[in-house]
């Protein structure tokens, strides 16, 4: 089994990176492979609706994002985490998601997801469903845990004096492996992954 875990600051190795690093702890025992990718300190191209990934399955612009789709069904759960501003998420992650699950919406299906965000004081809590509605658009199954996966602390080192915050990351882990290894019996049980009506789409302007 493996997950992908997304970190969405422009810090590299900072407080969203400290509540991941708990997550992938917990893998790691658990025997759970990860790979944690780091959106990075650039700007992210967003969405240009060219329309080239409903012909190709990829994105036109040519970056992480296709690494990511290229290698999805290596996947077993998926995490996102990202900082929070101004009670929202980061504009690379913003960038990053829009791109990504809009050209691999296809191969993200099925797969547990889950977010985790960071912040200093306030605003976690919007940040968090602006991600999860990633997930819930996909088909997708949203792991939750004992709380919001929330983490608090202006620097690395006042986050890992938020207990309460950790343990919610380590409780959803755990909670996301019990979730794989119940999805992967269902599938040698014979438990097949549901085969859907055709997609339909209304547009209320006619």
């Amino acid at each position: 089994m493996k997950v992908l875990l997304i970190n969405g600051s422009p810090r590299e190795k900072g407080c969203t990176y400290t509540a991941l690093a708990e997550a992938i702890s917990v893998f790691e025992k658990n025997g759970v492979e990860t790979e944690l990718v780091w959106v990075g300190n650039k700007p992210v191209a967003g969405c240009i609706a060219c329309g080239a990934c409903a012909k190709t399955g990829k994105c036109f612009i040519d970056d992480k994002v296709n690494d990511i789709i290229e290698h999805f069904d290596e996947y077993d759960g998926v995490i996102v985490g990202s900082p929070v501003y101004y009670a929202g998420v980061s504009g690379q992650i913003t960038s990053f998601l829009d791109r990504l699950f809009y050209a691999g919406s296809r191969k993200v299906k099925g797969k547990p997801a889950a977010a985790i965000v960071s912040c200093r004081r306030g605003g976690a809590s919007a940040a968090f469903e602006i991600i999860n509605k990633y997930f819930m658009m996909t088909n997708m199954p949203v792991v939750t845990s004992q709380y919001w996966n929330q983490v608090h602390g202006n620097t690395p080192e006042e986050v890992k004096k938020d207990l309460e915050g950790l343990q919610t990351v380590r409780v959803l882990a755990q909670n996301m492996i019990w979730l794989m290894r119940s999805i992967e019996a269902g599938r040698a049980a014979g438990v097949e992954y549901p085969t859907y009506e055709p997609k339909q789409r209304t547009n209320f302007i006619r």
